[in-house]
């Protein structure tokens, strides 16, 4: 059930704890459609939640502090 097929771009800006991001995400039709979880996407630049499917992907060139 993936929500999109297309990666999910994603700036140090919107990380929401230590290079993670949420799923779902507020700009979501479906954001209650699954529990949050976390996916660290700084370790190798992408993450894919485990529920939806959904491939959330760190901006190239963007610096995270601390990584």
């Amino acid at each position: 059930m993936s929500t999109s097929t297309m990666p999910i771009e994603v700036t140090a800006q919107d990380l929401q704890g230590p290079g993670v991001v949420a799923c779902p995400n507020p700009k979501m039709s479906l954001w209650s459609n699954h529990p949050k979880v976390y996916i660290d996407v700084v370790a190798t630049g992408e993450g894919k939640c485990p529920y939806c499917g959904s491939v959330y992907k760190l901006k190239a060139g963007e610096k995270v502090h601390g990584h």
